[in-house]
């Protein structure tokens, strides 16, 4: 297969793009995730970290579609470039390349910065056991800059604790987003697509975080808490959205189990008033 290049920002990510194949495979390179499409991990080469990402192709139909979306690394470029305008933190790429067949990306990879001082959302919030002080800042914080995202017309078709590293600093939080190829910019964001937003990531922080702590994470994402009956309607809204994610998702799941590829179980949804 023919490397096409996308991006180089250094060279020393230059190098590695060269040798991917033996770096991956030598005791240089520590992996976070080895699927039958999916590498990543952390790598270090020259006295220096970096985090890689490689994707293969999951069928043809697959490539054909990336010759309109773009592949995965173009995506992720992409995506880079819209947080980047608005100032939002990300892991920076430094080298980002494809590998193509009959003109067709067959495989891309993308190689960022490793980001040392930060967590993902749940070992961040998890540090400090059950510090209650400390898991509302962490609320306030995060709902305050996912809001500033969609009001600066940005949203990602994959918002998880997962794609959310935090670092602390003082009395400040960074807030990196991160698996960069999801995110798109419009004029404004409609209210379905934050709510489905709201929606994916309330399933995914479900595992530690109490029902009541969610709630209060809606209203601080709202700026203060609404009268009676707005609230009411917003949360008539977020289950009805919350329904037609779960039964996608079973949807999902009953297509995976039919192909021996069991997923995880959806998280249950939030309801109630937020205790102190």
């Amino acid at each position: 297969m023919r490397k096409r290049i996308l991006f180089v920002d250094r060279p020393d990510a230059a190098a590695v793009v060269e040798r991917i194949d033996d770096l991956v495979a030598g005791a240089n390179f520590r992996p976070v995730k080895a699927t039958t499409r999916t590498t990543a991990g952390f790598l270090h080469h020259n006295g220096t970290e970096m985090f890689l990402k490689r994707t293969t192709a999951s069928s043809w139909l697959t490539s054909i579609a990336d010759l309109a979306r773009g592949s995965r690394a173009a995506r992720a470029l992409r995506g880079a470039a819209i947080l980047d305008r608005c100032g939002f933190a990300h892991p920076a790429p430094v080298a980002a390349f494809e590998l193509r067949s009959f003109g067709l990306v067959r495989a891309s990879c993308v190689v960022s910065e490793a980001l040392g001082d930060a967590r993902i959302l749940s070992r961040f919030a998890l540090a400090d056991g059950r510090n209650f002080r400390r898991r509302k800042w962490i609320s306030e914080r995060l709902a305050r800059e996912i809001h500033r995202l969609h009001e600066a017309g940005i949203y990602t078709r994959d918002l998880q604790e997962t794609n959310l590293m935090l670092a602390a600093r003082g009395d400040e939080i960074t807030v990196y987003f991160v698996d960069l190829e999801d995110f798109r910019c419009v004029r404004r964001v409609p209210a379905r697509q934050r709510m489905l937003n709201l929606v994916h990531l309330d399933r995914s922080i479900g595992r530690f975080v109490s029902r009541s702590q969610r709630l209060r994470f809606f209203y601080n994402y709202l700026g203060q808490r609404p009268q009676a009956a707005q609230t009411r309607r917003l949360l008539a809204d977020f289950f009805r959205t919350r329904a037609r994610v779960e039964r996608a998702r079973r949807r999902a799941n009953q297509a995976a189990s039919a192909g021996n590829c069991p997923m995880r179980p959806a998280q249950s949804g939030f309801s109630g008033t937020p205790r102190n």
